[in-house]
């Protein structure tokens, strides 16, 4: 997606939250800075810091895109940007992650929340400070739970349930849904979201750790000759996709539809090929992008968009009829 359009998406959002705020409806309550007579005009927005926590590095091809909205959004505001994330998948590192960015005292901070359970407390904490909190990616199902201001991303079971109808729908009797992190809510939902769209075919979950990449491939092969009547194979993003695919490619000959979650070149080169059918694009630049604008026009002027409810960012496919289009848009928004 190009910069201009991000842009343009963020501007009609915004300017939505300032109509809302005109009407006297649902806006959220101003900021310290807007209640006290400060106005947005006047302040030098490099002294505006907004953290941000994941659970996904910025190494990995899909935290990268995150990453590079947060840093580009960072830009467009004028405004001070910290990317943070465990080393791995590790839930008390996160909660520790997230409590340093509080004791910062940023003017907004933003996390995934892919287990509320564990991180909740952190969260909470912050909130309660008086920082303002909006969750992107995972924490469609648990974020208002928790006094976040909104959340950015797709709803996990939603987009599921259409990729479960897509692979039902090419003759799908009997999936595998390979899940890396077994226990992150969103690709948990993912999962139960494929099988109900699935039904009435039968979807088993494998849980694989994407730490060894050759011991993953054995396990899903292992699987598939386990086996011979899984037809179907659901990724839950690039990295799982990876795998599955070289250990389909090692059974010789069998025929057995792939679609996953989430985009990198060789996930669309894939599709291009034939060896996929799909990949759900949840558009994880905006993900990245969209909350630290939020953030600033928070601080600046108490805006907020949406009335607490969430802001989607997905689902949306790429398949063999408009995977050129995407390739051709390859690259930080991507």
């Amino acid at each position: 997606m190009a910069i201009n359009r991000v842009l343009r998406i963020a501007g009609v959002v915004i300017a939505g939250a300032a109509i809302v705020a005109g009407c006297g409806s649902s806006a959220a309550s101003p900021s310290a800075a807007a209640a006290s007579g400060s106005t947005g005009g006047g302040t030098d927005r490099s002294k505006i810091d907004i953290e941000v926590v994941t659970h996904g590095q910025a190494s990995d091809p899909f935290w990268s895109i995150f990453k590079n909205g947060v840093v580009q959004a960072g830009k467009d505001m004028g405004v001070t940007v910290n990317y943070s994330a465990p080393d791995t998948f590790d839930m008390p590192k996160m909660a520790q992650l997230i409590t340093a960015a509080c004791a910062k005292k940023p003017q907004g901070l933003v996390i995934s929340l892919p287990d509320a359970t564990a991180l909740g407390p952190s969260v909470t904490a912050c909130i309660q400070s008086g920082i303002p909190v909006i969750s992107a990616n995972s924490g469609s199902d648990s974020y208002a739970k928790l006094g976040i201001l909104t959340h950015v991303g797709q709803d996990e079971t939603i987009a599921g349930k259409a990729a479960g109808q897509r692979l039902a729908a090419a003759g799908g009797k009997n999936a595998i849904c390979v899940n890396q992190e077994v226990g992150n809510a969103g690709l948990d939902a993912r999962c139960k979201g494929f099988a109900d769209g699935f039904a009435p075919g039968k979807s088993t979950v494998l849980g694989v750790d994407l730490k060894d990449p050759t011991a993953a491939q054995q396990k899903i092969g292992a699987a598939l000759a386990a086996d011979p009547t899984v037809d179907t194979v659901m990724a839950l993003g690039p990295t799982g996709s990876t795998p599955a695919l070289a250990a389909i490619k090692a059974l010789s000959g069998r025929k057995i539809n792939v679609g996953t979650f989430d985009l990198s070149k060789d996930v669309l080169q894939a599709i291009s090929d034939g060896t996929m059918l799909f990949a759900v694009d949840q558009q994880q630049f905006l993900q990245g992008y969209l909350p630290v604008v939020f953030l600033t026009y928070y601080h600046l002027y108490g805006l907020m968009p949406g009335g607490g409810q969430p802001v989607l960012t997905g689902p949306g496919f790429v398949t063999k009829d408009n995977v050129a289009t995407v390739q051709a848009n390859t690259g930080t928004t991507r």
